[in-house]
């Protein structure tokens, strides 16, 4: 039997970034992939990522989270997840604050309006060999990367971040202009990515604004990726296109991200919704490969 059958669940939203919050800071057994792609497969319960709560690790923390992907992956970070994980903490606990630790270290949670909240998603790592990259570019902010003709490539010299997750930025007059769902694949998978990549298509608007699409690693096309749009606001502001403070659009909505100048930290600010709760059917996992 697996250990999520009859498990309660909370499905929300970021943004229309599908998300699970699951609480196991109760259990002992472990989380099986093969468990989480058995939801993901089940028709209403399909998400982006899941997110775990386990028992703290440390001092002053409400939860440890670990994150899902729907194929089953495990991800370093998740904004639009967070800030749906803040809600359930603060629900319960009827604070205004929540710290939580990730694989990425502590985030800092507050809640900002009813249904809006801001995660401190840390300092952006910005050296090849930490994002990681499979050979040495001593300038990230664009490698030596292109899709299509090499005298006419369609995307090219993308700045590189790792924000919990390594992300690929590549810069364009316009997101819809470009088929993401077909380049998205090659991209995330290619060998100068050795533990895959979140590949975004950022198109700069004004000093304040940008817009982004993103190809999310380990679960395709997404309406909206918090540290893809934490990773874009540092590329940009690496590059001189935007300040450190400006609103991101994605297919789902706008984020507020800042990228602080004394402590380097992205802070992202953004609603999330809550669409239903309920427990997972044992039957859902008959077969679970």
């Amino acid at each position: 039997m697996s250990p999520l059958a009859n498990q309660p669940f909370a499905r929300m939203n970021g943004l229309g970034n599908e998300i699970l919050i699951v609480d196991r800071r109760a259990a002992r057994e472990p989380i099986r992939a093969a468990d989480v792609r058995a939801i993901a497969r089940t028709a209403g319960l399909n998400f982006d990522q899941m997110m775990v709560l386990e028992a703290p690790r440390g001092a002053g923390a409400e939860a440890y989270v670990r994150i899902f992907n729907n194929d089953g992956s495990e991800a370093g970070a998740c904004g639009n997840g967070m800030r749906c994980v803040a809600f359930v903490l603060m629900r319960a606990s009827g604070k205004q604050r929540a710290l939580v630790e990730t694989g990425m270290g502590p985030l800092e949670c507050l809640r900002k309006g009813e249904m809006v909240f801001s995660v401190d998603m840390g300092a952006p790592r910005l050296k090849w060999d930490e994002i990681p990259l499979a050979e040495a570019f001593f300038d990230t902010r664009g490698i030596e990367l292109q899709i299509g003709p090499i005298d006419a490539p369609v995307l090219h010299t993308p700045s590189v971040v790792n924000m919990g997750n390594p992300h690929a930025i590549f810069w364009v007059k316009d997101v819809a202009a470009h088929d993401l769902p077909r380049f998205g694949p090659l991209l995330e998978n290619h060998p100068i990515f050795p533990e895959r990549a979140n590949i975004s298509l950022a198109q700069v608007v004004a000093r304040d604004h940008m817009i982004l699409r993103t190809w999310e690693r380990g679960a395709g096309l997404t309406r909206a990726c918090g540290s893809a749009a934490c990773a874009a606001a540092v590329a940009a502001a690496r590059k001189d296109l935007t300040e450190r403070n400006l609103r991101v659009t994605l297919p789902g909505g706008d984020l507020q991200i800042h990228w602080r100048e004394k402590d380097d930290h992205v802070i992202m600010t953004g609603p999330v919704e809550m669409e239903f709760e309920g427990r997972f059917d044992p039957a859902i996992f008959a077969g679970a490969a």
